[in-house]
């Protein structure tokens, strides 16, 4: 940090120092002096620091560079450091602007004792630009009454002490921001404290009632008022932050095998009958893989092949043919007209739809011919195509902004608007860390001027520093390493993270899987495994995912791969989901518990409330989520806990040890846990004997309630 110089400019003083980050045209060679024809007057230098320091404010991005995020409705807790020299105290308030432009001021509480730090907790429900700067104080009155609560019943400077507390009661019931009624009682309890006639006690009691300490607490004597830098919090809209999402196939929603071996693909209308269903699991958004156009050049064949058949459909991420590129529509799945079908159907059940946005091509997408400088031209004269090592996608050419970077990104900007003008809102963009960075932050940042319930998803799985600085950049949603965390330790670690470290950045989307993540654990888990996953996916963030097969427990992976085999990238792949139901070989019931859960319990809707507690298994995961009744409709506060066993291959018993005060309860109270899930209760306290079977329910969810 630099501090600010006063006086005069490096225009008219040869000898003042450059600005930081200025261009200097000269530097003296090393050991020369320097000389001037008259000599400078040193600049005053100007402190950082406020008369009370305020320091690191919370939420913000890179010291304000960018604004923090939350989403309407989110529970957002503020934060500074402040203090001052000596024994005397302070407040701490927030000053908080809405996007209208009215002010509220909110009393900070210290936290963590002997860190001089200060939170409070507000409920942003207004979707736009808000700003907050913190103000710090001396507090006159709670360091009289500290000092006073030492000395007066030690018969100390008890006359000089209650004259000064007289003097501060005589002056408050003189501000007329305050209401007749305040003003009267303090007026009324300075001429008691000022009645040598009453005993000291009285006096000294009229000065510390509860009333006028209540008084002087909500609205304090100030002195000494410190202000901080302003700061600013983006609120989107709440789908921005909250969700359940549904991935599915359209050309495998009613696909069909002829009996020549070829296949007639499934369509926008059939897909659309399936909605319902989706809806009735209680999800919310229907997200779709890329519905253009497929090359032929280099098409790849059932799992990732290198041969494809003449029936083979196809990967929908090689875009791009005779028939159109991005903003054209598969002629297997119907119309532009058809799709609109579908978005409102998607609409009548409830839900929303996510369109996958790939900025890449095949071979026969028209932007090769038409732009062959969109891509990257080998020194052979080939287009270099995609690879992942050791995994290669021939059938891809990557994009390549470098060459033409404002014809693209008014090609891009054009094609998002397109899918707007057509009804959606979601767009899940592929691979977007393969793409320049500032591209992404132009990109939303001018479609949300315009249209700022417009979301976007980051499936980024990439490093921590690409994956945060797409968040960042304004990405409303990212993927994250959730499929990848699968222990205790590691899970503790990745959700604590989730709901601290980069909660004012980063909204994280659970996906429990996707076409082409099938991991170990549900390869070899089993069943439980997949009730595991859900259920921490659905309870641990409020954005989660379930990519469909998942809940018929689809496990069997291609050889040698983290993906399923016979994969639906590849191929058509209906399935049968009413016959697994009624065989009792389906998830769907459990994820629609899950859903409903969600929907009862608006704690499983905020991000920044987890809490980890303990156990003495390795293997048994204990979480919280606790809502104040503050921040609830009903006025109630809104507790789930949660205990999984994350070892899918056995039953666990342990004993689990609860910080109840993070539940809202006082420390040693008992309250009744019900488990959702198998609708048992019980009494619970501090410390609770579990045994959970991986083999017949692995997980509690469990509604706290006080007895």
């Amino acid at each position: 940090m630099y501090g600010r110089d006063v006086g005069k400019s490096a225009a008219t003083s040869p000898s003042a120092a450059a600005a930081p980050g200025a261009t200097v045209d000269h530097l003296p060679e090393e050991g020369a002096r320097q000389t001037t024809s008259e000599t400078a007057a040193p600049a005053e230098y100007v402190p950082l620091l406020t008369r009370i320091p305020i320091l690191g404010l919370s939420p913000q991005v890179d010291e304000g560079h960018w604004p923090a995020t939350a989403f309407r409705g989110e529970v957002v807790p503020f934060r500074a450091t402040s203090f001052r020299e000596g024994h005397d105290r302070i407040g701490v308030d927030l000053l908080l602007l809405d996007p209208a432009g009215v002010q509220t001021e909110h009393h900070m509480h210290p936290i963590n004792p002997g860190t001089d730090r200060w939170e409070v907790e507000v409920q942003l429900e207004t979707e736009g630009l808000w700003r907050y700067r913190v103000q710090a104080y001396a507090d006159d009155y709670a360091t009289w009454k500290h000092n006073a609560e030492v000395k007066v019943p030690a018969g100390i400077d008890v006359e000089l002490m209650l004259t000064m507390g007289r003097e501060l009661l005589a002056g408050a019931a003189k501000d007329k921001r305050r209401s007749p009624a305040e003003r009267r009682h303090l007026g009324e309890a300075a001429k008691l404290v000022a009645d040598a006639a009453l005993p000291v006690s009285e006096r000294f009691a009229a000065a510390v009632d509860e009333r006028i300490v209540g008084i002087l607490t909500e609205r304090p004597i100030v002195s000494l008022p410190s202000l901080s830098e302003t700061r600013a919090v983006s609120v989107e809209r709440t789908r921005a932050g909250v969700g359940s999402w549904y991935e599915f196939f359209p050309r495998s929603e009613g696909a069909k095998k002829l009996a020549d071996g070829s296949w007639k693909s499934g369509t926008f209308r059939t897909a659309a009958k399936r909605l319902p269903e989706v809806a009735a699991m209680g999800f919310d958004v229907v997200y779709l893989p890329p519905i253009h156009p497929i090359g032929r050049t280099f098409r790849k064949g059932p799992n990732n092949s290198l041969d494809a058949g003449p029936n083979d459909p196809g990967s929908p991420w090689a875009i791009g043919s005779a028939e159109g590129g991005h903003d054209a529509i598969h002629p297997d799945l119907g119309t532009e007209k058809d799709f609109v079908y579908f978005v409102g159907k998607a609409k009548q059940a409830g839900l929303e739809v996510a369109l996958d946005l790939a900025l890449q091509a095949s071979p026969d997408h028209p932007w090769v011919t038409e732009h062959p400088e969109w891509f990257t031209t080998l020194p052979d004269g080939t287009i270099a195509y995609a690879e992942n090592p050791p995994k290669k996608y021939q059938d891809i050419y990557p994009i390549n902004f470098d060459n033409d970077y404002d014809g693209l990104r008014a090609e891009v900007l054009r094609i998002v608007r397109h899918w707007m003008s057509l009804g959606v809102r979601i767009f899940r963009v592929d691979n977007p860390h393969t793409k320049p960075l500032h591209f992404w932050e132009w990109l939303i940042h001018t479609v949300n001027a315009t249209d700022p319930d417009v979301v976007f998803l980051a499936e980024a799985f990439t490093r921590p520093a690409l994956l945060h600085t797409l968040a960042k950049a304004g990405f409303q949603q990212s993927y994250t390493y959730f499929t990848w965390r699968n222990t205790k330790e590691e899970l503790e670690e990745f959700l604590t993270g989730l709901a601290t470290e980069t909660a004012d950045f980063l909204r994280p989307n659970l996906f429990v899987n996707t076409p082409d993540i099938l991991t170990e654990y549900l390869q070899f888990g089993g069943p439980a495994a997949f009730k595991i996953r859900a259920a921490v996916a659905a309870t641990g963030a409020p954005t989660w995912g379930v990519y469909s097969g998942f809940e018929l427990f689809e496990n069997v992976a291609r050889p040698g791969a983290e993906e399923y085999i016979d994969n639906e990238k590849y191929e058509y792949r209906p399935r049968d989901y009413t016959r697994a139901q009624t065989l009792g070989r389906s998830l769907a019931p459990y994820l629609t518990m899950l859903n409903r859960t969600r929907s009862e319990h608006p704690a499983l809707r905020q991000l920044r409330n987890l809490h980890v507690h303990r156990s003495d298994d390795d293997a048994i995961l204990v979480y919280s989520k606790h809502l104040p009744g503050a921040f609830t409709r009903s006025g109630k506060a809104d507790t789930v806990l949660v205990v999984a066993n994350v070892d899918p291959h056995s039953a666990r018993e342990t004993i689990v040890h609860l910080d109840v005060a993070a539940l809202g309860l006082p420390p040693e109270s008992s309250f009744e846990v019900k488990d959702v899930v198998t609708g048992q209760r019980w009494t619970w306290g501090a410390d609770n004997y579990v045994r959970l079977d991986a083999f017949t329910e692995p997980v509690h969810i469990l509604v706290v309630k006080p007895l």
